[in-house]
């Protein structure tokens, strides 16, 4: 079966927080959402304010490669 050329992607969203100030320096313990994007509308990296229980606030989750 050929992989479809959908325009629909699944990307993951990682806390840019966590990152920059190692709060955790495993991988389980920075925050990350999975979510679906278009590819043809948002061609760019997407970034989303959402909830980091690791923080505990609102931060900016920015997409990471898989």
């Amino acid at each position: 079966m050929a992989k479809s050329k959908d325009a629909r992607v699944t990307v993951i969203l990682e806390c840019t927080n966590c990152i920059r100030n190692d709060i955790k320096k495993v991988p389980p313990g920075i925050s990350r959402y999975i979510t679906q994007k278009n590819r043809r509308n948002m061609p760019n990296r997407l970034d989303l304010r959402k909830f980091c229980p690791y923080c505990y606030k609102h931060t900016i989750h920015g997409e990471i490669k898989k």
